[in-house]
């Protein structure tokens, strides 16, 4: 969640909800059933949080979950949004210490930008940092001719 009131409001700690361990699993699916009941109510809830205050040149947004949240960017700001998608093969996010949870990762909330969302840029990211290098160092220059 964007909003560290709510974790904080039912005793769990934020930061660790953040990484990739055992506790942020533990609590990953009431955490995704809140925030599909903020979204129900109010699509552009968690978009306009986290650019509250924002007056940098260039935002990174990371975590786009759904369309609805790219849409609203691109409502909101129009032709300065690129959109990027960072993808990994399974073999490497095995790699990785991922395994595949029936219910979490075939949700919307971890795939509902897999369809339907034309990306500016897609960058691999096996492991190989010159291929990612390669890859970055277009988009970094065309983010730099934007400013």
């Amino acid at each position: 969640p964007a909003d560290p009131l709510s974790p904080q409001e039912h005793g769990l700690d934020f930061q660790r909800l953040l990484d990739a361990s055992a506790y942020k699993e533990t609590y990953r699916q009431d955490m995704i059933r809140w925030g599909e009941e903020k979204r129900r109510a109010d699509p552009g809830f968690f978009c306009r949080t986290a650019v509250e205050g924002a007056a940098q040149p260039v935002w990174v947004v990371s975590d786009t979950r759904r369309l609805s949240d790219v849409e609203w960017f691109r409502d909101v700001y129009r032709d300065a949004v690129q959109t990027v998608r960072v993808v990994a093969t399974e073999e490497t996010r095995k790699r990785r210490n991922w395994v595949f949870v029936s219910g979490v990762d075939d949700a919307e909330s971890e795939c509902g930008l897999d369809q339907g969302v034309a990306f500016d840029w897609v960058i691999a990211n096996d492991g190989d940092e010159r291929s990612l290098d390669e890859q970055l160092e277009p988009l970094l220059r065309s983010l730099r001719g934007r400013l």
